[in-house]
């Protein structure tokens, strides 16, 4: 069974236990789109997807924002449990794995986001996912991941899942800078920005 298959068992196992940090979440991620307003004001745009939505934490706080709102995860227990959170939103959550079909047309969204999903996958299949985010987004493609101050409990927690975590702190941006598909950089520019203690945006722009 590959990482990815095993990530998405493990998050359809531990969802309900995920929607209990779910206010909690709207208020960190409420809390940074506010602290990057001067940078890239998402309110400027008219529609996002948020890449491996889990609960709906960010989608809940962008449709407050006035986007028009998609949310996809692999998990459809996750998806089940953001459709609970977010009942009376209009946001639009999709169960569904960006690295083995893009359910999406090309441009589709204006801003593609990824919130702490990078970081846990192997460096091959951020590639794939860096070009399908691409593929489908008009303006930006951000990742909301760490950065390289390392927390000894988050160092555990992440060397137990198995991902990429280790490896992508040290070379996130350099890896999306180079990143090409048909000879071509995925990318034209990468600003990084220090979002938290641990944490940084990666804006893409595309």
């Amino acid at each position: 069974m590959s990482s990815r298959h095993k990530h998405k068992r493990l998050f359809n196992r531990i969802s309900l236990v995920y929607g209990l940090f779910f206010t909690m979440q709207r208020k960190t991620y409420r809390k940074v789109i506010n602290k990057m307003k001067p940078t890239l004001n998402l309110e400027d745009f008219d529609s996002i997807i948020d890449i491996g939505c889990g609960t709906g934490a960010l989608c809940s706080v962008l449709d407050d924002k006035g986007l028009s709102v998609t949310g996809l995860d692999t998990a459809e227990k996750m998806i089940k449990v953001a459709k609970k959170k977010n009942k009376n939103s209009s946001i639009h959550f999709v169960q569904g794995d960006i690295l083995e079909t893009i359910p999406f047309e090309k441009n589709t969204f204006d801003i593609a986001i990824a919130s702490y999903v990078a970081h846990g996958l192997k460096k091959e299949d951020r590639l794939k996912m860096y070009n399908a985010m691409k593929h489908i987004a008009k303006d930006y493609v951000i990742f909301h991941d760490y950065n390289k101050k390392r927390n000894p409990i988050t160092s555990i927690i992440e060397w137990a899942e198995g991902g990429d975590y280790f490896y992508f702190i040290e070379h996130a941006e350099d890896e999306m800078r180079e990143c090409q598909q048909d000879l071509e950089h995925c990318f034209k520019s990468v600003k990084v920005i220090n979002v938290g203690t641990r944490s940084n945006w990666y804006i893409c722009k595309v």
